[in-house]
């Protein structure tokens, strides 16, 4: 929702005019000649390389000493902020300034961190104030309200430095599953997900915060959160594309920033959680439905994740799926992820050229959201 600054693209007669604008620019040697564009990960070590991949938390409102040290060396790309870390809005805004004023190395000062919460409305809400709405009740009130509630969630998260909302969730709901019962979708089909919950990220955006699309390929059906169990979708692949994923093509067809992968199970894809498989996150995201940004697991640190492995074996199965953040809500399994993915990348077993790539769009993305 960035093909231009604060304006929504949509529709694919937009996408072909900025891709024959691309093509001309490309086709007449660029902006700036031939020359090919230097890569935002260049220059760094194998170490800051994992680190830029891995988003940490802590509990309370003071900055632990060793998150600072990790962020100082470059070790964490980013930090998710929950309730309790939240106690005012005066608190949040010393806190951020905190997070983002700590001195790293050279080559990522000019990228900020990203700073996240999970701002969606009614019962998911870290910080008060807007979004002043459940997704459910916004899918009934229609695109234009919700797009304020987006705006409005926006710059209420970025009023106190978070640049990073982990909504909307395109998750299509079914009566009777857990997302259902909580509000946390915008509607019961397609369409109304479709309707309301693209206005919504794209309210998100226009507030200069990037948005997420959660969580692929879909949890409409799930009974228990993942936070809490093991959860598996026995839906068909047809009905899964035709249904659960299909709200992420519009997303990604606007300029959706990122795309949360959430862990439960699908059988139609194999036995992995979902942000494990590369079926899924290369050949369904990636590969049919054309998503080109960034992709963040749901948490690892839950029991969903916590059932395939520690935080080592998540971070390297993560990894080699396709993600390219990895979600954590502590300070200690990320370090572990972080030394698990740099052994992987010097010795080999992570491909680097991926390994750079995952990077490049994480460093894009922060390098606009601190414009």
């Amino acid at each position: 929702m960035r093909g231009l600054p604060g304006r929504l693209v949509t529709g694919a007669a937009s996408v072909l005019v900025l891709a024959g604008v691309a093509l001309a620019i490309l086709g007449s040697g660029g902006l700036g000649g031939s020359r090919a564009p230097v890569s935002p990960s260049k220059g760094l070590t194998p170490a800051q390389l994992a680190g830029q991949r891995m988003v940490a938390g802590f509990e309370g409102a003071n900055l632990p000493g060793r998150l600072r040290k990790a962020i100082r060396q470059g070790r964490v790309g980013g930090v998710i902020l929950f309730a309790d870390n939240l106690p005012s809005r005066r608190a949040a805004r010393r806190l951020t300034r905190l997070i983002q004023g700590i001195p790293r190395p050279r080559p990522l000062r000019r990228f900020p961190l990203l700073v996240m919460a999970d701002q969606e409305g009614g019962l998911v809400k870290r910080l008060p104030g807007a979004p002043n709405a459940s997704a459910a009740e916004m899918g009934r009130r229609g695109p234009a309200y919700s797009r304020r509630q987006g705006f409005l969630a926006g710059r209420n998260l970025r009023n106190v430095g978070i640049n990073m909302d982990l909504a909307p969730v395109l998750d299509v709901a079914r009566p009777g599953g857990d997302i259902f019962a909580t509000d946390r979708a915008f509607g019961t089909t397609v369409a109304r997900v479709e309707r309301t919950a693209i206005p919504f990220a794209a309210g998100i955006e226009s507030a200069g915060v990037a948005s997420t699309g959660k969580h692929f390929p879909g949890l409409g059906k799930i009974r228990v959160n993942t936070d809490f169990a093991v959860q598996r979708v026995d839906s068909t692949r047809a009905a899964l594309r035709r249904v659960d994923e299909a709200p992420y093509r519009p997303f990604t067809e606007a300029g959706g920033d990122a795309v949360m992968v959430g862990t439960a199970i699908y059988p139609a894809f194999g036995g992995r959680p979902a942000a494990f498989n590369a079926r899924i996150v290369r050949g369904e995201l990636r590969g049919r439905i054309g998503f080109r940004g960034v992709t963040i697991t749901d948490a690892l640190g839950t029991v969903a994740a916590t059932a395939f492995g520690g935080p080592r074996k998540t971070s390297l199965a993560a990894a080699r799926a396709g993600m390219d953040l990895l979600l954590f809500g502590d300070t200690e399994f990320p370090l572990r992820g972080q030394d698990a993915l740099k052994g992987g990348l010097v010795g080999g077993r992570l491909d680097r050229a991926d390994f750079r790539e995952s990077v490049d769009r994480i460093l894009d993305l922060r390098k606009r959201l601190g414009r």
